[in-house]
């Protein structure tokens, strides 16, 4: 059985990776080569691939990603409101989807989210094994058998949380917030109760041959990220990610894609040292941190917080950012959080890659640009990243100024017509462009 990654080291340029090359406006043997080098990767399971997923790379050499979190609690279970944080996700440019679902019927709750999803869908496989039972009472065909289940059902990648290692758990012992990943969580307790190693570690061998099977990517995670910014880049969060240093060279040896997770909170000057430092242990494999925040001082807009951070996260070295809602620490979020933390993501993410200078992403910034210093509102808002937020505040500024013609007017509220800059512009070209044809 192949992936994308054993085809790539063949010199094997598979559909998928033409699609990404033609969406990246790449050549599609640099997208090859990306992906045998294991810098690039194509989540994309082969049950997913054959219904209604539109694959995408995540990797150094093309656009920086954005996912998007969703899914269920035991508090509140909708699958029609977790399909609506979706369909908002995807309108704002969400590149991914991840299933965190913790109530309800998850199997039924992830199969249809996979038939309306047209994205790359990742879960944490973690959280079903635990489903109706105590920590205690996992096993390895427990894990097994949920790890095949949601291959099966076309889950394109996986969290595994298999580089926390019993060794570890004395190291956060002086944290101000311990271990804040859920998964992280839940396997030192498994460890502590059976005073034996981290299973998902031990069977990672028979997890590689899975993943192998249905070419599901690996997203190895950081269950010791860093919860608070006291706590950053910690001896705990190293010693991790030597792990996975380690975990992401053998599940690549065995043929599977991998990505790597990161922080959490850091504080900003620490960015690049965390950045450059991944890049090194797991020789390049793609990146994917949850903002980083930057401060642990922003509940109601941790969305901000975590965009600072992933941009400079985005500029050193990350290839894929997981949004912050703004109810992030506060709550599950709704669909208009949802919205906002893509939103607030996006920004960072096409401000990085600006930076970056990567070939064609300064396109729109000038299209954009362009229709606003020629006043023209239809190209001006149809450009924007939120279109929709954007002509609900148009609208509300013309109906402000008493006009119901939206793209008339040929200034805004902000300066007035007689203090508009772009208005007088246009004038003043107009003027110089006379005089230069007089000459």
């Amino acid at each position: 059985m192949t992936t994308q990654l054993t085809d790539a080291r063949a010199k094997i340029i598979t559909e998928a990776m033409r699609r990404v090359a033609g969406d990246e406006k790449l050549g599609a043997d640099a997208v090859r080569d990306e992906v045998a080098a294991g810098r690039l990767v194509i989540p994309a399971n082969r049950i997913h691939l054959q219904s209604n997923l539109r694959p995408a790379g995540i990797g150094r050499a093309l656009r920086t990603k954005v996912n998007a979190n969703l899914g269920t609690s035991s508090v509140r279970c909708s699958v029609q409101a977790e399909l609506e944080k979706m369909e908002a996700a995807l309108a704002v440019g969400a590149d991914a989807i991840m299933d965190l679902s913790t109530g309800g019927h998850l199997d039924a709750i992830r199969a249809e989210l996979l038939a309306h999803c047209p994205v790359p869908f990742g879960t944490v496989p973690i959280y079903q094994v635990i489903e109706g039972r105590q920590v205690e009472d996992i096993t390895w065909d427990l894990i097994r058998q949920t790890v095949e289940k949601q291959a099966q059902q076309g889950v394109d990648f996986f969290t595994i949380h298999a580089g926390v290692l019993r060794e570890h758990l004395p190291l956060v012992d002086k944290r101000v917030m311990g271990i804040v990943s859920r998964g992280g969580a839940l396997l030192a307790k498994w460890m502590l109760h059976h005073n034996r190693q981290n299973p998902l570690y031990e069977m990672f061998d028979e997890l590689c041959d899975i993943m192998v099977e249905y070419d599901v990517c690996f997203s190895l995670g950081d269950g010791l990220r860093p919860g608070a910014i006291a706590d950053a880049t910690d001896e705990a969060q190293l010693a991790e990610l030597r792990t996975l240093g380690e975990l992401t060279q053998r599940a690549q040896e065995r043929g599977c894609q991998v990505m790597v997770e990161g922080p959490g909170h850091v504080p900003f000057h620490q960015i690049q040292r965390n950045m450059e430092l991944q890049q090194q242990i797991c020789r390049g494999a793609p990146f994917y941190v949850l903002g980083p925040l930057v401060t642990d001082i922003a509940p109601g807009y941790d969305h901000i917080t975590s965009a600072i951070g992933g941009c400079a996260a985005a500029f050193y070295g990350a290839s894929f950012l997981c949004y912050v809602t703004p109810r992030e620490h506060l709550g599950l979020p709704n669909v208009e959080d949802v919205r906002a933390g893509v939103v607030a993501a996006k920004i960072a993410a096409h401000a990085a890659d600006l930076a970056r200078g990567l070939t064609g992403v300064n396109e729109r910034d000038r299209k954009l640009s362009t229709a606003r210093s020629n006043l023209d509102w239809e190209a001006h808002l149809a450009t924007a990243l939120d279109p929709q937020t954007a002509h609900r505040m148009h609208r509300e500024a013309c109906q402000e100024m008493g006009t119901e013609q939206l793209h008339s007017a040929d200034y805004c509220s902000m300066c007035g017509q007689h203090w508009c800059s772009a208005r007088i512009n246009k004038e003043v070209r107009a003027t110089v462009r006379a005089g230069k044809t007089e000459d």
